[in-house]
């Protein structure tokens, strides 16, 4: 219960930073992908399931105040929930490059999906400038983030378990 609770504070304020402070601090239109980071980081830590539920709701909060169709991002973040808890079974807390290698693959791979099913079918070729522009710069900010959050989802999410077997380290 003490999980979800975390969870559901997590996702809620990650959204609110995503899409408001770090717009105001993007650069050259760019901000990070928060709620990738989150839906990488729960399905990593815990596993396939949970990734899925938490990519779906963070998805699903994207397609409601963003999306032009619902279930659109609900999908995509469900799908790469799923794939990221696969990785559970080599989850180590003190580890943070499997991570950021976890969040870059991903947040890649959504924006090529989104770039082939938002522009590519609407005839928008240019796929050079939207990977220099928008999908590189994307993923070097979130990954900029991802260095400061993941830590502190990892703190959040740490139980009486983890404190008994020794696993003090954060980063």
């Amino acid at each position: 219960m003490k999980r979800n609770i975390i969870l559901f504070f997590v996702i809620l304020v990650s959204f609110i930073l995503q899409t408001t402070l770090f717009q105001a601090l993007s650069f050259g239109g760019i901000a990070p992908n928060l709620l990738m980071i989150v839906t990488v980081s729960y399905g990593f830590m815990f596993d396939k399931k949970y990734g899925m539920v938490v990519g779906f709701i963070s998805g699903l909060l994207m397609d409601v105040f963003y999306g032009e169709v619902l279930g659109f991002y609900a999908l995509i973040y469900l799908y790469i929930g799923a794939a990221n808890g696969t990785f559970h079974a080599i989850f180590f807390q003190d580890d943070i490059k499997l991570p950021l290698v976890l969040i870059a693959v991903s947040d890649f791979i959504y924006s090529i999906v989104c770039y082939v099913l938002l522009f590519l079918l609407r005839g928008r070729f240019d796929f050079q400038y939207y990977l220099t522009n928008i999908i590189v710069p994307e993923i070097v900010y979130t990954m900029f983030v991802t260095v400061f959050l993941y830590p502190c989802i990892l703190l959040l999410n740490r139980t009486d378990e983890d404190t008994e077997r020794g696993d003090h380290t954060v980063v």
